[in-house]
């Protein structure tokens, strides 16, 4: 079958799609495949017919002499592979069978991102000998949120709108999944948001993580800024709470989840994150029980790790 393209263009073209479709997220993960991919070969014009067995596995290698994690790799891989079936499906190259099976485009769950009662507590309300910055304690308020509100993600918790706050109770979409969450707002959870709730009446957010007056793409790059910068404070805090694991905005999420199978709550209302081969943590093995349980296991584990706010 003769080309009717290439690669590069075809990855352009669905990249532009995806950002008129407000699909940023997944936009920039093609663009630093793209990237990646044209950095190893060395030209911006990739064709189809270089996508052999052999080729992508020297891209492998490539990657991990660089410093690439392996799930960095399978990132770029899966993300090579979708663009291959589309191409294929579109008529633009012929399919040749088991193309990536040589390799790696698992997930690999080997770094650990929970913490346990003990540290998780000097997190999130341990006094500390001098005081945080304020832009560390705003990342502070962030973080305790997370966990309190069932491990939020923190993309949820950006976007968090004043309409979702309803007296006690916040009703949300899943930023991820457009799946709908009720959660009842422990008490430590109000005392944070009545403190740090935004008050620009410009802005739809119900914190201030968010300006609200960007366009799309350019809200995008916002959020992306305020998760490097929660990132960058986190791994401040740790070592001023004398936290010796990683931190980041996983690790609340991670927490919740662990220490769920800590107090006994059975396998269908949680799962073993640090063991799933996936970060997903919670919408699969959630979604079967009643807000009122879900509140009722989120005061257990809440109650498992001393917090004073």
């Amino acid at each position: 079958m003769k080309e009717k393209s290439n690669l590069t263009l075809f990855m352009e073209q669905l990249i532009r799609s995806l950002k008129e479709e407000e699909r940023f997220s997944t936009a920039h993960i093609y663009q630093s495949t793209l990237n990646a991919f044209m950095l190893f070969c060395k030209t911006d014009t990739i064709r189809f017919n270089q996508m052999e067995r052999s080729y992508l596995k020297q891209f492998e290698n490539h990657m991990r002499n660089k410093g690439c994690t392996w799930n960095t790799v399978s990132t770029y891989m899966r993300t090579l592979r979708s663009i291959y079936n589309k191409a294929v499906d579109d008529g633009l190259t012929e399919e040749k069978p088991r193309l990536f099976r040589h390799v790696y485009t698992g997930v690999k769950a080997n770094t650990k991102r929970a913490l346990d009662a003990k540290d998780m507590s000097k997190l999130l309300s341990a006094s500390l000998p001098r005081p945080l910055p304020q832009s560390m304690e705003e990342s502070r308020a962030w973080i305790t949120l997370m966990f309190l509100l069932r491990g939020m993600p923190f993309v949820d918790l950006a976007h968090l709108r004043k309409t979702d706050l309803q007296d006690s109770v916040i009703s949300y979409r899943r930023h991820k999944t457009g799946t709908l969450l009720t959660v009842e707002i422990p008490p430590a959870a109000m005392n944070l948001i009545k403190r740090y709730q935004n008050t620009d009446s410009n802005s739809p957010y119900l914190l201030p993580i968010l300006s609200g007056n960007r366009k799309s793409e350019e809200e995008y790059a916002e959020y992306q800024h305020a998760l490097r910068k929660l990132n960058y404070d986190l791994k401040q805090l740790a070592v001023y709470c004398g936290i010796k694991l990683n931190v980041s905005s996983y690790t609340s999420r991670h927490t919740w989840a662990t220490l769920a199978k800590y107090c006994h709550f059975s396998e269908q209302l949680i799962c073993d994150a640090l063991g799933h081969s996936s970060t997903k943590v919670t919408e699969t093995y959630l979604k079967s029980f009643k807000n009122d349980e879900l509140d009722k296991a989120n005061k257990v584990i809440i109650n498992h790790i001393n917090i004073s706010i």
